[in-house]
């Protein structure tokens, strides 16, 4: 501690009585404020550690100079009159203006605060942590210690140090300045580009400052100040970006080409670039791995192989056709060997044994899905007797509980008797409400289940008989149009036997009359028959047109039963609104219908970008956009009656005679 505190303050001494500026730096440095005084004006010595005499004490110094209360010191000046620094082994004290600022000095050098007399400064100092308690902890930047510290939390300052180097120093920048900009790291970013070298700088310093944050690869050195440096790592970059702001010194040179201002970024380089796509490749093709043997693993089993066709394998499986617990596996092995085209001439029959035995399961099937069924409803009736037979427990619970409620034996329970039987009570009708609600829906779904089948049946046999009506009018159509087919040849065969009759002689063959009589007689029967089914087809379609009439009718009726509904809900409104029914009336009598407002309202906006009014044609072109249902006798009517906000024009002489229709909504106003 003695060596320390004489090191000081020669330090201390040099720096007071010569000025010099390096000195001066290491105070400062030290976090020492300057002298209060000045020592070149001050013939008197300065005395550390005078074990009779008080401690150096503050005066102050006046602007005039000449009344100024100088520090008084008790020692006398020695013979030769000049300036001695008496460093004894005793206790040494020296004027500070604030005691902290050397704790903080000695804490940045890494050692134990204490004063020049050898006493703790602060007495809360935890020698185990090198730092004082209180102020953020502070990596020294030693050598052997490395140069980035530990991961510091984000919302605590970083204080930069001085790092000490064989050929050079490297200053910390300002701490109230904001830090470096950097640019966007490239993906893999292991070179760093390093600006502000030193002109006289050489690789070899290069190497020396930023071998201590890992290792380095190759280093390409421009001769305009400035290097690129690439590391083994990339969390090296992250330790050579912690250096940037630092100001560079040569040894201890001031010479301009000596010093530089540090700027480390990233930079883009082809190789790390590379490497990256190759180490993201490697991780793709292991995550393609990983996923592949995860869905292998998670593929359900494939299903055992079928065995091909022979005769010894068709006898296993037809006898495991006729065992039911068998019966699935047999029929998939039957299925592959039919699809696969194993059926033959040689094979058919007993193909065909097999599937008449896979055909015999169908009734067992069906037989056991109706069992299931009626075991289904079974349970259903169970439940519904058993639901039932609560309820009228609960029922008869909560009667227990109203009957014990009345007033009759109601008096002789106590308070808290009372209390529990209200509350059981209330409980048990929340519990009954809620199963008797669970059978009423039981029954509204039977109920409704009814109501489908028997609307499912009605609508069926509807669909039936007039299916039927259709297909009997189509085949008497048929027929119809056949026997004038045959009545046709049958005419021409007749004709043609005439004509060759007055070709002849004029000779009675018996013959040929009895032909003439047959062909009469058949050619009769045909008319007959044929009238009878024109007769019948005509009753059939008056069967059929009646049949549609009844329908249009029901039809109508149910459109007139909306029409009612929609009458009533629209006189419920207007009774609702009768403070002004008769502006109402008066208003929705030109407009029929809410689709008819639309149309007014669409037409007049229309109507309104067009001052000097459109044909009908235009607008109706304009409104088929909207629905191409839209009919333009319909608008021009809707038009016509709504006098007040449309008008009708006649524009143009001669052959450009034309309609236009304006909107006169806003003159229609004032005039209604």
């Amino acid at each position: 501690v003695l060596h320390i505190n004489q090191f000081f303050c020669n330090r201390i001494a040099s720096a007071a009585t010569n000025k010099d500026e390096t000195n001066c730096n290491f105070l400062i440095s030290l976090g020492l404020n300057q002298l209060p005084f000045d020592p070149a004006n001050n013939n008197e010595p300065l005395q550390f550690g005078s074990a009779s005499g008080p401690l150096v004490t503050e005066g102050l110094i006046e602007n005039g100079g000449e009344s100024s209360k100088k520090r008084k010191r008790t020692n006398a000046p020695s013979a030769d009159n000049s300036r001695t620094l008496n460093v004894d082994s005793t206790a040494m004290t020296l004027p500070m203006s604030d005691p902290t600022a050397w704790a903080t000095a000695m804490n940045n050098l890494g050692m134990t605060p204490l004063g020049i007399a050898g006493q703790p400064i602060l007495p809360d100092f935890d020698p185990a942590l090198g730092m004082m308690t209180g102020i953020p902890p502070i990596t020294p930047m030693m050598p052997g210690l490395g140069i980035v510290p530990p991961p510091i939390p984000p919302d605590m300052p970083v204080v930069k140090e001085i790092i000490h180097c064989k050929s050079c120093t490297l200053f910390p920048p300002n701490p109230n300045l904001p830090p470096p900009a950097t640019r966007e790291r490239p993906p893999g970013c292991k070179t760093v580009f390093v600006g502000g070298l030193p002109e006289n700088g050489t690789e070899q310093i290069i190497v020396e400052v930023f071998e201590q944050c890992g290792e380095i690869i190759a280093i390409r050195k421009s001769k305009k100040n400035f290097c690129h440096i690439r590391f083994a790592e990339e969390y090296m970059v992250d330790k050579a970006l912690y250096l940037s702001g630092y100001r560079i010194r040569l040894g201890s040179s001031t010479d301009k080409k000596d010093t530089g201002r540090l700027h480390v970024d990233f930079a883009q380089a082809r190789d790390d670039l590379y490497e990256w796509e190759c180490k993201q490749r490697m991780l793709a093709r292991e995550e393609r791995h990983r996923r592949r043997m995860e869905e292998e693993r998670l593929r359900p089993p494939s299903p055992p192989p079928v065995v091909h066709y022979s005769d010894h394998e068709c006898s296993i499986v037809a006898e495991k056709l006729k065992d039911d617990s068998k019966f699935s596996e047999a029929v998939q092995t039957l299925l592959t060997w039919i699809e696969r085209g194993e059926v033959n001439r040689r094979s058919a029959n007993n193909f065909y044994s097999m599937i008449q035995s896979a055909n015999s399961h169908v009734r067992r099937l069906v037989n056991e899905k109706a069992a299931h069924e009626k075991d289904m409803e079974e349970a259903k009736e169970k439940f519904k007797q058993a639901l039932s037979g609560i309820l009228i427990q609960f029922e008869q619970i909560v009667a227990v509980y109203h009957s014990a409620s009345k007033q009759k034996a109601w008096d002789h329970f106590t308070k808290a008797q009372r209390k529990n039987i209200s509350v059981w009570c209330k409980q048990a009708e929340e519990i009954r409400n809620i199963h008797n609600d669970e059978l009423m829906g039981i029954r509204r779904e039977e109920e409704m289940e009814m109501s489908d089948d028997e609307i499912e049946e009605t609508t069926e046999t509807k669909e039936t008989e007039e299916s039927a009506l259709v297909s009997q009018t189509e085949a008497l159509k048929e027929e119809n149009d056949s026997l004038r087919w045959q009545l046709d040849a049958y005419r021409n065969e007749v004709e043609l036997l005439k004509q060759e009759q007055g070709k002849a002689h004029r000779e009675d063959d018996p013959n040929k009359e009895q032909q003439l009589k047959l062909l009469q007689q058949a050619l009769q029967g045909m008319q007959q028959h044929l009238l009878k089914v024109q007769e019948e087809y005509k009753r059939k379609e008056a069967e059929l047109e009646k049949i549609k009439d009844d329908k249009l009718q029901v039809e109508k009726m149910l459109e007139n039963l909306k029409e009612k509904e929609s009458c009533a809900s629209r006189l419920c409104a207007s009774s609702q609104d009768s403070d002004y029914p008769l502006e109402k009336t008066l208003n929705s009598s030109p407009i029929k219908s809410e689709r008819e407002a639309l149309l007014v309202g669409i037409i007049s906006t229309f109507l309104h970008v067009h001052p000097f009014g459109a044909s009908i044609e235009y607008i109706c072109s304009y409104l088929h956009r909207l629905d191409n249902k839209i009919c333009t006798s319909d608008v021009e009517c809707l038009m016509s009656r709504l006098q007040h906000t449309f008008k009708q024009e006649m524009t143009g002489v001669g052959a450009s005679l034309e309609k236009r229709w304006k909107f006169c909504g806003f003159e229609g106003l004032k005039l209604t």
